[in-house]
């Protein structure tokens, strides 16, 4: 295989992934079996195929699960067989801001734990349309907040797509210095986040054949029945449009294939210009949601793989004496 390589065109904050030839099998075939439903997961009758397609992630035989809550707010602990008690990462799941949940999410969010090896939390945030924004803004900050108050005093925010976009906006909210927090947000690793709701990225039109699963028609109901009267500019709704300088580290990974492509490339330009520490994995020929793929695709472990020494290093700066558990 080869080596990545920087996308000069970008700058040096931006690395390609080639496409691996075995890899590139596996996807043309299942691009073809996704086509049929391309376009059609939308409202609240897609909850249940979307978690069960979210279930197909291949488990780890060394986490385990415990439900909680957190800051007010249900979810899942993924514990990895070793981590510190004084840190953790506050994973926000996919879905469109409509669909998801922390158990459908349990297997990848395992693999991102167990390689970094810190617990996990996944918040059962609440969903649209029923609660539109910004409930699901308010839910994870409550949530950061909660894992505050356990004595969490290192934390690494991920995501997903819909959850890269909280994970985004929660950063800004916390290095904006409008939110004191106790606990140190170390680093955010996103794959594929929603960072422009007024969905006026180029390639929604210039991967609208490659990419298997979204149509920009169907993309607009979602995030209209998540904003409802808000306006997809305000940087809670939007992170492209948020102040992006103080943040922590961020990286983001993001298949070359996806009509969300344009979301991670602009957001990490604005943030390097911003003067922070970010950077963007592009993996070429890989589609939305390409990482839960592990097992099957050599690019969503080399993905989680990176995600995992990321976080690792970053939860470990400054991490002090008897903290194991």
């Amino acid at each position: 295989m080869q080596r990545p390589t920087t996308e000069s065109a970008l700058g040096d904050f931006v690395v390609t992934h080639p496409l691996d030839p075995e890899d590139g099998v596996i996807t043309t075939a299942a691009r073809a079996m996704a086509l049929p439903m391309k376009g059609k997961l939308r409202g609240i009758e897609a909850r249940e195929p979307f978690d069960a397609m979210m279930e197909r992630t291949v488990p780890r035989d060394d986490v385990s699960f415990e439900s909680g809550t957190v800051g007010g707010i249900p979810g899942l602990w993924i514990h990895p067989a070793h981590s510190r008690s004084d840190e953790a990462i506050l994973h926000l799941h996919a879905g469109w801001f409509s669909l998801g949940s922390a158990k459908a999410f349990r297997h990848l969010v395992g693999h991102i734990a167990a390689r970094a090896r810190a617990s996990a939390f996944i918040p059962d945030y609440r969903l649209a349309p029923e609660h539109p924004f910004p409930a699901a803004v308010d839910d994870v900050l409550a949530c950061y907040r909660g894992l505050e108050e356990r004595g969490i005093r290192r934390i690494a925010v991920t995501g997903d797509s819909a959850g890269g976009n909280l994970a985004l906006v929660l950063a800004a909210r916390i290095a904006s210095d409008a939110i004191f927090a106790k606990a140190a947000l170390v680093g955010v690793a996103v794959l594929s986040p929603v960072t422009d709701l007024t969905l006026s990225g180029e390639t929604y039109v210039t991967r609208a054949d490659a990419e298997p699963y979204f149509t920009l028609p169907q993309v607009a109901e979602l995030v209209g029945a998540y904003l409802g009267e808000g306006d997809p500019k305000l940087p809670l709704a939007s992170p492209l449009h948020a102040q992006l300088s103080g943040l922590p580290p961020v990286r983001i990974h993001v298949g070359d294939d996806e009509v969300l492509l344009d979301d991670s490339r602009r957001y990490v330009e604005r943030a390097v210009a911003a003067g922070t520490d970010a950077r963007l994995d592009v993996w070429m020929g890989m589609p939305h949601g390409f990482a839960g793929s592990i097992g099957a695709l050599k690019a969503s472990t080399q993905a989680l793989d990176a995600i995992g020494k990321f976080l690792a290093e970053k939860l470990l700066a400054g991490a002090g004496p008897h903290t194991a558990r």
